[in-house]
C-alpha cells in the first residue's frame, strides 16, 4: 500500500458526504490508495453515515470529542508508506495530485512531507505564513494540517500529532519534529487541496484558548531567553485582543494559566532548524506584525 488517506469528522455530515464523495472518485480504480475516516463522537448522523461506506472506508468510531487526538487513531491504523491528512472539509483536487505526492516521496529521501497548495472550491490560494508566499515549487518552514502527506514511519517515530494541543498549532510542532530528523517539508503548488472551511462547529472561546495555550506551550519548549520572553509577551497580547473581540476573557485566563502551569521541557534547536522558523518567530512577534514584516 502507497497511500494512506485519513481525514477526521466531527459533526458536519454534510462535509463528510461530500468528501466520502470526492474521494471515491480517486481511488475508484486503485489499489494503492485507502481511505480512513475517524469519527470524533459526532451527534448529527455522520456516525450513522460513515457505517454505511464500510465497503471501501475503514471507519473508527470514537465515542467522544477528543480532538487532534482523533486523529492518531487513524494514522496507527494506516497501512501506507505515506499518509495523507485531510480535514472533512477537505479534498485533493484529482489524482495527479495523490501521484505527485507518491513521486515526491518515491524518489526523494529526504523529503518527509509534502506540503500541498490549499485553494478555495474556486481555484484562489489560501494565503497563510504556514506555506511559501511564491507559488512555486519550494521547500517550507511548514504546512496546512488539512492538506499534506508525511512519510508513516517518519510521523510514528516523532510520536503522531501532539494529543495534548487538542486543536491548533498541532502543524507547527510536527514542522518542527520533522525539520529536526533532519527531512525536508517540500511545498508543491501542483499537489491542490481545496479546502471548504465550513463554519460548523468552530465556536470563538476554542480560537482563543488553544492558540494562546499552545503557542506559548511552543515558544516554551522551542525558544531560549530572552526571546522567549519577548515572544511569549506578543503572543499574551494577541490572544487578549482575540478575547476582547469575542467577549470569551474567561477562555482567554484559562489559557493563560494553563499555557504556564503545565511543565515543559525545554528543547535547544540547531541553528539551521531556528533560521527555518524565522517567520514562525515573526508571526509571534508583536513589533513584525505591527509593522506587516512577518513574511518579509
Amino acid at each position: 500500500m502507497k497511500l494512506s488517506i485519513v481525514f477526521l469528522n466531527y459533526n458536519r455530515v454534510a462535509e463528510t458526504r461530500y468528501t466520502l464523495e470526492r474521494l471515491s472518485r480517486l481511488v475508484n480504480n486503485r489499489d494503492d490508495v485507502e481511505v480512513i475516516a475517524v469519527d470524533n463522537g459526532s451527534s448529527d448522523g455522520t456516525k450513522e453515515f460513515l457505517q454505511t461506506q464500510t465497503s471501501w472506508v475503514h471507519v473508527i468510531s470514537i465515542a467522544d470529542n477528543t480532538g487532534i487526538a482523533g486523529y492518531n487513531q487513524g494514522f496507527k491504523l494506516a497501512k501506507g508508506d505515506y499518509i495523507l491528512v485531510l480535514d472533512d472539509d477537505s479534498h485533493p483536487v484529482d489524482n495527479s495530485t495523490l501521484d505527485r505526492m507518491i513521486k515526491h516521496l518515491d524518489t526523494r529521501p529526504d523529503i518527509g512531507i509534502v506540503a500541498c497548495r490549499i485553494e478555495s472550491a474556486n481555484g484562489e490560494k489560501f494565503e497563510t505564513w504556514h506555506l511559501p508566499q511564491e507559488d512555486i515549487a519550494t521547500t517550507s518552514m511548514a504546512f496546512v494540517a488539512c492538506g499534506f502527506t508525511i512519510r508513516r514511519d517518519l510521523f510514528e517515530k516523532i510520536g503522531w500529532y501532539p494529543e495534548d494541543f487538542f486543536l491548533y498549532q498541532n502543524e507547527m510542532e510536527v514542522a518542527i519534529k520533522v525539520l529536526q530528523q533532519d527531512y525536508k517539508i517540500y511545498y508543491d503548488p501542483q499537489c491542490r487541496v481545496v479546502h471548504r472551511q465550513a463554519p460548523q462547529g468552530r465556536t470563538g472561546w476554542r480560537q482563543v484558548y488553544y492558540p494562546t495555550r499552545n503557542s506559548i506551550w511552543l515558544i516554551r519548549r522551542y525558544v531560549s531567553y530572552p526571546g522567549a520572553a519577548y515572544l511569549i509577551a506578543s503572543r499574551l497580547f494577541f490572544g487578549l485582543i482575540r478575547a476582547l473581540q469575542s467577549l470569551e476573557i474567561k477562555c482567554y485566563y484559562q489559557a493563560v494559566r494553563d499555557a504556564f502551569k503545565t511543565p515543559i521541557k525545554a528543547e535547544k534547536l540547531p541553528k539551521s532548524v531556528r533560521q527555518q522558523l524565522t517567520i514562525f518567530w515573526r508571526q509571534n512577534s508583536f513589533w513584525h506584525q505591527l509593522t506587516g514584516k512577518v513574511t518579509n
